[in-house]
């Protein structure tokens, strides 16, 4: 073990370096197509290669890298196809989540208070919206107490938020917009209103698929 890897060592190498490598994925310092090499892994962040290994096949099962054979693990590219396959799986997820909630009218706390940190931004475009937006998301899927069903959503959960960046990168949607779509459907949960819930979601997360995807055509 290195010097580095003794000082990670209590929250665990592998997981250190992992974080660090999404962290830096998502914020786009390494860019789409890039390659990863265990080599490169393992000088960036001074540990041994077995380390390096480990973290980039636990980004390889997240979907963030893809590896091909005979290849180094490249950092995935988000293309048109791949947006519209992952919206359309969270409306699936989500939206059965919400007609779920609704039949409790049960109004997870931890969604309403991520909406409220959109709202705060204000009206216009940004970035920092991805955070909150992606955390009341979740917290539909989390309120359902499944162990499954999260573990399920959380597999696509690193293209999800490669997908949110894109947009709010972009600047394609605005947060005041964000927040409202979120309300009118927090409100259709507590008024039992399952499929309304429902019909706003898709109809939110089909725009942001839309706009993702004609703004990469013109690309």
């Amino acid at each position: 073990m290195t010097t580095t890897e003794a000082a990670l060592g209590i929250v665990g190498v592998v997981d250190a370096v992992t974080a660090q490598l999404r962290t830096r994925i998502l914020g786009g310092e390494i860019r789409s197509g890039a390659p990863l090499t265990e080599a490169a892994v393992s000088q960036m962040f001074g540990v041994a290669r077995p380390s390096a290994k480990a973290a980039i096949e636990q980004l390889v099962a997240s979907g963030l890298l893809e590896r091909t054979a005979h290849r180094s693990a490249r950092v995935v590219g988000i293309d048109q196809e791949t947006v519209r396959d992952v919206y359309r799986t969270r409306i699936r997820l989500e939206s059965a989540a919400l007609r779920e909630l609704a039949t409790r009218r049960a109004v997870p706390a931890a969604a309403t208070a991520a909406n409220a940190e959109i709202l705060a931004m204000g009206p216009g475009p940004d970035p920092a919206t991805v955070d909150p937006d992606l955390r009341f998301h979740t917290a539909l899927i989390d309120a359902l107490d499944s162990e499954r069903t999260g573990r399920m959503y959380r597999s696509v959960l690193d293209e999800v938020r490669l997908c949110m960046a894109q947009v709010q990168d972009r600047r394609l949607l605005d947060a005041a917009a964000i927040a409202a779509q979120h309300a009118e459907m927090l409100a259709a949960v507590a008024a039992g209103e399952g499929e309304r819930a429902a019909e706003v979601l898709e109809g939110h997360l089909s725009s942001a698929e839309a706009r993702l995807v004609e703004a990469l055509g013109a690309d």
